[in-house]
């Protein structure tokens, strides 16, 4: 097995990295537009009840459809490529980002607000001073979540023509080739892994900051 895995990326060395690179690069895009929608999304639902109910529906009702289910629903209106599969990970990736982003402006104590407000900050101050430093914790955690179920995600891109580690996964289960499941599989792991190691040091940088 070793040995098959080794022989394999010695030979396909340029084509490996380029699954990798289409992985990355598509979860990585997908994770900038969710948090262009989550991020201010969160916000607003944290100012307005009725924007926050309806946020905390939405993302209940996006977790229970499953990744393949929206790819699916997807190919018949918008085809396969990278857009259907970018839309289907936006939808997977929107919320844990938003509810965190939620949970970490509900977080601040109302008289930090109320001391901010006094000293004469305007709310935009308030925002970029005092709400958003004190939930940034939560947000990276949110944002945390979002990439390591965008990366594991991300294989199901395959099926639509979107490239990325999946396709050396699926190659291997089609072909009974362990070792591109194993290499496939395994980076994949990797990758998940290293997001989150890179995002907990990151929460811990700005908890210690903030102490």
């Amino acid at each position: 097995m070793i040995k098959d895995m080794t022989t394999y990326l010695s030979e396909n060395t340029s084509q490996y990295l380029t699954y990798i690179w289409q992985h990355i690069s598509l979860s990585f895009e997908t994770l900038l537009i969710a948090l262009v929608i989550a991020l201010p999304l969160g916000y607003l639902a944290y100012e307005k009840a009725w924007v926050k109910q309806l946020a905390t529906a939405l993302t209940q009702g996006l977790r229970v459809i499953p990744s393949l289910g929206i790819l699916f629903i997807l190919i018949p209106f918008i085809g396969v490529g990278r857009l259907p599969a970018l839309i289907a990970l936006v939808i997977l990736g929107m919320p844990p980002i938003l509810l965190n982003t939620i949970v970490g402006f509900s977080s601040v104590s109302g008289t930090l607000i109320e001391t901010g407000l006094g000293l004469g900050m305007t709310k935009r101050q308030l925002l970029f001073r005092v709400q958003f430093p004190l939930a940034l914790p939560y947000i990276l955690n949110g944002i945390k979540l979002a990439l390591v179920e965008i990366i594991a995600s991300a294989t199901l891109a395959t099926y639509i023509g979107a490239g990325g580690l999946g396709t050396l996964i699926f190659t291997g289960l089609g072909l009974y080739r362990y070792d591109l499941l194993l290499i496939g599989g395994g980076t994949v792991a990797l990758l998940s892994l290293i997001s989150m190691i890179a995002f907990d040091l990151s929460i811990k940088g700005v908890e210690h900051y903030e102490k």
